[in-house]
């Protein structure tokens, strides 16, 4: 919220964005969702929960309501990590093109003491997914990996971006660093065309400012009209000032130009702690979590239309 009233007079310059709300469509909790579209169904998937390590639910009308489904799209993980403990998340599935279908996630190391993304892959987006052997990031030593995301270049050029857990080293706080020592970057890693081998190294594209609160999380880059969008979340998930932000630029690789403000906050839509969004590829619908219950924390999934102008977003 600092970032509206500190650049608010920027406003008429600057990229914004808006959404058309719809939601909750879930009526359990279903946080960190994402989604991916084949022959028409819409699947979602989101962060463990109901005994499952990676929760999946179906669309068969466009978006508009959803089935949780009673099955684990991800029954074991990789081998490198520890399941069905409550820490798998944030899954994020891509369609490969030829048959096979990617899951990326987040899940504890067994030796690197933090979190781990991983992948597994599928021939349905039902799954089962079967999780490759080893880890594809860590960064351990700047507090681990979480929160990865696929992307498919327009030259075919396939790319995962991950948050480094840099609020994970502490810093105290209601989601550590609250005394903003740590960064908390956003990474871009280069993979093969099987979207599960790394390439090279992972280069740093966006980072949290004194406007982000102690971390940016979250990130998800799609492509419209030549424009490159990295959506992401800043604050903390378990407060109010939790939101839904985005930057653009004109290269995958950056600089990302932070919009002066954020897509959605609390109080949009009557929405709580909105975070989390995932659009699908061209940009005109997203799926995304916020905060219906503080105890327990139930964060259903809720979805947005969206339309754009060069680097303007705005609802449909």
């Amino acid at each position: 919220m600092q970032r509206v009233l500190i650049l608010a007079a920027e406003l008429a310059f600057a990229s914004y964005a808006a959404a058309s709300v719809a939601g909750p469509v879930t009526s359990t909790d279903f946080p960190d969702p994402s989604i991916v579209i084949a022959d028409g169904t819409y699947y979602a998937y989101a962060t463990n929960g109901n005994g499952y390590n990676i929760q999946l639910a179906t669309s068969t009308d466009s978006g508009s309501t959803w089935t949780v489904l009673a099955q684990d799209a991800l029954p074991t993980v990789g081998s490198w990590a520890t399941g069905n403990n409550g820490l798998t998340w944030a899954p994020d599935v891509i369609d490969r093109g030829d048959g096979t279908y990617v899951m990326y996630y987040a899940g504890e190391s067994t030796s690197e003491g933090t979190h781990c993304v991983g992948a597994a892959t599928a021939t349905t987006p039902l799954g089962p997914f079967s999780p490759e052997s080893s880890a594809l990031a860590c960064n351990a030593t700047g507090g681990g990996a979480i929160d990865p995301s696929g992307f498919q270049d327009s030259d075919g050029t396939r790319y995962v971006a991950y948050k480094v857990d840099g609020n994970n080293l502490g810093g105290g706080g209601s989601c550590g660093n609250g005394n903003l020592e740590y960064s908390t970057p956003i990474m871009l890693q280069q993979v093969e065309s099987d979207g599960v081998t790394p390439t090279g190294d992972a280069i740093q594209i966006l980072d949290r400012s004194e406007y982000d609160g102690p971390l940016i999380e979250a990130p998800k880059i799609v492509l419209v009209n030549g424009v490159y969008a990295l959506f992401f979340s800043s604050n903390c998930y378990n407060t109010n000032l939790y939101d839904v932000s985005y930057a653009t630029a004109s290269s995958v690789t950056g600089p990302y130009t932070k919009a002066s403000s954020p897509l959605l906050v609390t109080g949009d839509d009557s929405l709580t702690a909105p975070g989390g969004m995932t659009p699908i590829p061209d940009g005109s619908f997203a799926v995304f979590h916020a905060t219906t219950n503080s105890d327990p924390l139930t964060r259903p999934m809720y979805t947005a239309k969206l339309t754009w102008d060069g680097t303007v977003v705005s609802a449909a």
